[in-house]
């Protein structure tokens, strides 16, 4: 790996028919684990400031990934220079700072609704920064999908446009930088790499935050419950999430990627009405079953990958 022209060590998903599927399933999961980190993260601001336990979150995702992958870590750097993964780890880390930003601010519903607005985005931004066409056959997904992401998220419990709702935009426009830069970054910086600097950066943000917002970290009043929170969303939602998307972004392309992503808000109206009380309306359901059957129509179409 010290040999510049040596290639990027990726996951064997592009190895047989048999594994077609696996991409698909890693945003599934990862869909999975961020519907129930948000409703987790929104009860565990209730005690905690925001920017103290993000720092205590990264924080612990940072020193797991050295931990546990030191060395590949090192590898990866040595082959890759700062202009492979800066944009991608900035955005990333901006992407879920401000995302968690405006779960303290409005309801997690709205959060996850705006959000995936991304899969609107994405394709945008890699037309204007990569010069990529976006085949026609997706547009009728895509608006259903913003219709189904509506009725979900919209007459399914948004209740206005404040503070908290700028920051699920801006938290929607990072992410969709995340995944275009991310997916030109994995050609040259290995997925378990970028994992950690894309870790590193959201670390970063939220301790800078923590000092000027917070006048520090306080994490006094946290139960054990909230840090079996603050370990969930470490382990699962930063560490698993991270890799189970970078995973992906090897094989797919980002605007599949940013698609498959509306499956989260539909678990996020789950798990926040089961932990939350938030309330799901008829319109809401609806929004879930179109969001859904969207989602499979997309897996079914050929993907356009590569991006450079």
């Amino acid at each position: 790996m010290s040999d510049q022209s040596t290639p990027v060590t990726r996951l064997p998903l592009r190895k047989g028919a048999s594994l077609r599927w696996l991409p698909f399933l890693f945003i599934f999961l990862q869909s999975v684990l961020y519907g129930l980190g948000d409703p987790i993260s929104k009860s565990a601001y209730e005690v905690l400031p925001v920017y103290s336990l993000l720092t205590a979150r990264y924080g612990i995702a940072l020193a797991f990934l050295l931990l546990v992958f030191g060395r590949r870590i090192w590898r990866g750097l040595k082959v890759c220079s700062p202009r492979d993964w800066l944009l991608p780890s900035l955005c990333m880390g901006g992407a879920y700072v401000a995302n968690n930003i405006a779960l303290e601010l409005t309801a997690a519903t709205s959060v996850a609704f705006l959000r995936s607005l991304s899969t609107m985005m994405t394709p945008l931004l890699a037309l204007a920064f990569y010069r990529r066409k976006f085949g026609k056959k997706h547009i009728p997904v895509q608006l259903l999908v913003l219709v189904g992401l509506y009725l979900l998220c919209g007459l399914g419990g948004l209740s206005g446009f404040g503070l908290g709702e700028v920051f699920s935009l801006l938290s929607a426009l990072l992410l969709a930088g995340a995944l275009i830069f991310g997916e030109h970054a994995l050609d040259r910086v290995d997925p378990v790499t970028l994992t950690t600097l894309q870790t590193a950066a959201s670390a970063l943000m939220a301790l800078l935050c923590a000092l000027a917002f917070d006048q520090g970290i306080h994490l006094g009043a946290a139960t054990p419950s909230v840090w079996m929170s603050i370990l969930y969303l470490a382990l699962f939602c930063t560490v698993a999430g991270y890799l189970l998307q970078n995973a992906a972004l090897g094989v797919l392309s980002s605007r599949t990627v940013a698609l498959l992503q509306c499956f989260c808000p539909v678990m996020t109206a789950m798990f926040s009405r089961l932990l939350l009380g938030e309330q799901l309306s008829t319109p809401g359901i609806l929004g879930a079953v179109i969001i859904l059957l969207c989602v499979a129509a997309e897996t079914m179409m050929k993907d356009d990958k590569p991006l450079s």
